[in-house]
């Protein structure tokens, strides 16, 4: 009788996947609930100034210790500013290493702090390197070689954006469109299980209701998919200027007269008018876009809105806090989509009853236009709403902005970030040797190829390549076939160099 031979690696993984996502769900939550916390305590604060305006004294003296705690934090562990995500990048690439411990406690301290305070700051970002701390802590707990290490620091990373959003899907797609750019079985699988399991415990504490739920809301007819050709093209152009602006603050920040350190005291200080006076918009700005699935405000409040959330979303990320993009990308592209929306009604003759809709969509299109991956961002979105129906029209629009931005030069934000961040830290690389992988996909110049006529790289060896199950070994006269995955060996000081180049040689046939 046959017996059926039992895969232990997957197994192995699966379970170390399923303790990373316990840790990192349980981690991630506490960081959520912190924040949500902090965060209805301040709104009832600056309503209760209203009453009491002289308390808002020692309220600017308690936002100025914030700021200083939370600098003294990024100025102990530069790790730990913005969003964390290109770190997390970073780390996988072998371009920077990171104190997991050092970045688990100091990220969640800092984030709790700019986030609940009520600045424009994201929670998605941090909740992805918290769970990529988690990540590393159990590798190096466990023992793990640096292979494992990376495959349950992303599968920590999964995680972390799972419990924070409760999207495991799009979890799972981030770190394969994103961050890896590649497929791989193990990192998949362990990612995978990871964010179910992070995700199964989020919704323990958070419940069962989508984080940007917005109600029943009606299929947009055929007879209107012309208007998503021109929001797609609306996005676009609005997300390549994001884009720019954004990687220019830093040369902004840097004309001022403080230390790098004190930059938080700007938005620490500028938050305070802006809750008094319009408290309803702090923080990352969910509760904007929940309020659209019960109303949508007049063009003219939507302008505003869109251009104070735009502006001082800016001027929080610029100071180098530790707070992501995530939620004020989407919360930005709900505004536009409202706007879009109620023009629609006003002035081209849509049924308002479809006026929502766009919220929903431009959502997921200025995500994808910003951070170029369009498949999380339509994901993203339809786990965060909760509703199926508007796959098609977030297809659409997402494919459409994201060529705009490629026309127009853009690349994925956090890949830019992290050339900026790598770039001011060449104390971080070490030279050990590591093992790249490369994907070779349907478009790939590599396809067909004998290893002999590739022009590799210098500083590198092709040591083997994964074809499905198996391992080949390689000669002069391998022929490279689609869906092979190429492990190549470096070491640390040259692994990014060789993998973009890699790419580079490979993109022709991408033309």
């Amino acid at each position: 009788m046959e017996v059926t031979r039992v895969d232990k690696t997957r197994i192995t993984y699966l379970m170390k996947g399923t303790a990373v996502g316990i840790i990192a769900g349980i981690v991630v939550s506490m960081f959520r609930l912190a924040i949500e916390e902090l965060g209805a305590a301040v709104f009832h604060l600056y309503g209760y100034f209203h009453q009491k305006p002289l308390l808002l004294l020692p309220w600017i003296l308690i936002s100025i210790l914030c700021a200083v705690v939370v600098g003294r934090l990024a100025k102990s562990d530069p790790t730990i500013k913005g969003s964390g995500i290109p770190q997390v990048e970073g780390q996988l690439q072998d371009a920077l290493t990171v104190n997991w411990f050092s970045v688990l406690w100091k990220k969640f301290v800092g984030g709790v702090l700019g986030v609940g305070m009520g600045l424009f700051l994201g929670r998605e970002g941090p909740s992805i390197q918290l769970g990529a701390s988690v990540g590393q802590g159990f590798a190096e707990f466990t023992g793990a070689d640096r292979s494992e290490t990376k495959i349950l620091l992303s599968s920590g990373a999964s995680a972390g954006l799972a419990a924070a959003f409760n999207a495991p899907v799009a979890a799972l797609l981030f770190i394969v469109e994103e961050v890896h750019h590649n497929f791989s079985p193990l990192v998949w699988l362990t990612s995978f299980t990871s964010a179910i399991v992070a995700n199964f415990v989020s919704m323990t504490i958070f419940g069962l209701q989508p984080v940007l739920h917005m109600g029943q809301i009606s299929s947009l007819p055929l007879k209107n998919y012309w208007l998503l050709l021109l929001l797609g093209i609306v996005l676009g152009l609005l997300g390549r200027f994001y884009q720019i602006v954004l990687l220019r603050l830093n040369q902004w920040y840097q004309k001022l007269p403080l230390p790098d350190y004190l930059h938080g005291l700007v938005p620490f200080l500028l938050v305070i008018p802006i809750g008094y006076f319009w408290r309803e918009t702090l923080g990352g700005g969910n509760q904007i876009v929940l309020g659209f699935g019960l109303h949508l405000p007049s063009l003219t409040v939507l302008l505003f809105l869109f251009l104070l959330r735009f502006v001082f979303s800016m001027v929080s990320y610029g100071a180098a806090l530790p707070g992501g993009i995530f939620l004020p990308i989407l919360t930005l592209g709900g505004i536009i989509g409202a706007f879009f929306g109620q023009f629609a009604v006003m002035y081209l003759g849509m049924d308002p009853i479809f006026a929502k809709n766009f919220v929903i969509i431009a959502m997921a299109g200025y995500f994808a236009a910003i951070g170029k991956a369009p498949l999380t961002a339509i994901i993203l979105v339809t786990e965060m709403v909760g509703s199926l129906n508007h796959l098609m029209p977030l297809g659409l629009v997402a494919l459409i902005a994201y060529i705009v931005v490629d026309l127009l030069g853009g690349s994925p934000i956090y890949e830019t970030l992290l050339e900026r961040l790598v770039e001011t830290k060449p104390s971080d690389i070490k030279g050990e040797k590591v093992v790249l992988e490369y994907a070779v996909h349907a478009e790939s110049v590599l396809d067909g190829t004998q290893v002999r006529d590739f022009r590799w790289p210098k500083d590198m060896l092709l040591i083997s390549i994964q074809r499905g199950e198996q391992e080949v070994l390689v000669h002069g006269d391998t022929i490279i076939q689609v869906g092979d995955l190429l492990r190549i060996l470096t070491d640390t000081r040259h692994a990014r160099n060789v993998y973009q180049e890699i790419t580079a040689l490979d993109r022709p046939a991408l033309k």
